[in-house]
């Protein structure tokens, strides 16, 4: 009799896991399936079983194949939005590679055994860096929690040591900061407030230990912070004074130009192959980075300091092999 009052919740299971537009079941199946569970059925009470499903809200779909069959339709997450899930998740470096599979597992669970089959074989194993911090997982839960509830929060904070190992900084000392947002480039960063220097800094939280939610409350915020434009600046570790920059670049170098500058670029033709930018950029290690991939299908044409910037970076560079 106890089986006997499940027998809605497993008929559900059987439609999450065992049915999709591909694969259709019959009612006799559906009745076996309960039976394997000491579930007695018959086909007028599976009938009605479905139709108060559908009541319920479940997408239940019939179809006319060599016997009549039923599905479960619409789901939280279709299949294309699972394997764009799943992408997202493998391509993410603050995430362990534990972490990652267990993420695609619960993922692969929103769908038909049919179609998890499907998820796990786009699963492919790349050589990404992925971080190794396992807590950090619940460290971005325990930010979270303590912005929501207005709180401080104390960790301890480590650099890398040639020999792999964590090097804490201020001897170990717990920071205790005031949390106000967490924002994702490649890596998730924690932003918080110094009240007593009036000034925001940022943190690697997987470079972050020990980190605990603090009872007392946050210091006043204020209240003309711009998150988006200090996040536009943090993303770039190696900033510099913000120049309007003359560039030239080869025009099969335009989208990923575009990619990067957006709607601050100002573009004109340069001839038949080439096209010029103005835009404002960062001057530093990391944009003379980024143009340096492109050898001589990027030039800087202005202003002349950042031109000799440039090369004298390039110059360093080179010399580090002419010694």
């Amino acid at each position: 009799m106890a089986n006997q009052k499940l027998k809605l919740l497993y008929l559900v299971k059987f439609l999450q896991e065992e049915t999709d537009e591909e694969h259709p079941r019959t009612v006799q199946e559906m009745i076996a399936y309960l039976s394997s569970y000491d579930i007695s059925a018959e086909r007028k009470s599976i009938y009605d079983d479905l139709k108060l499903l559908e009541f319920y809200g479940l997408d239940i779909q019939s179809v006319k194949a060599k016997s009549f069959g039923y599905f479960l339709g619409e789901r939280s997450f279709q299949l294309a939005e699972l394997k764009m899930l799943i992408d997202v998740v493998q391509a993410s470096p603050f995430l362990t590679q534990s972490k990652s599979m267990e993420l695609i597992g619960k993922l692969a669970d929103q769908t038909s055994r049919s179609n998890a089959r499907e998820l796990r074989r786009q699963v492919y194993v790349m050589h990404r860096v992925k971080t190794s911090n396992e807590a950090l997982y619940y460290a971005v839960d325990g930010i979270h929690a303590a912005i929501n509830e207005n709180k401080k929060i104390s960790f301890r904070y480590f650099d890398w040591t040639v020999k792999g190992e964590k090097a804490f900084r201020r001897e170990g000392k717990p920071y205790v900061v005031n949390p106000v947002a967490l924002c994702v480039d490649r890596f998730y960063y924690l932003i918080a407030y110094d009240a007593l220097q009036k000034e925001y800094r940022h943190y690697r939280v997987d470079r972050m230990a020990r980190l605990e939610m603090l009872p007392e409350d946050r210091d006043a915020l204020p209240q003309d912070f711009d998150l988006g434009s200090y996040v536009k600046t943090i993303f770039d570790m190696f900033n510099g004074e913000t120049v309007s920059v003359h560039l030239r670049f080869h025009r099969e170098l335009i989208n990923v130009v575009m990619d990067r500058f957006g709607a601050d670029a100002h573009l004109r033709a340069d001839g038949p192959a080439y096209f010029e930018l103005f835009a404002p950029v960062e001057v530093g290690p990391t944009f003379f980075g980024w143009l340096f991939q492109f050898g001589g299908e990027a030039q800087i044409m202005g202003p002349e300091e950042v031109r000799r910037s440039y090369l004298a970076h390039c110059q360093a560079a080179a010399a580090a092999y002419l010694e």
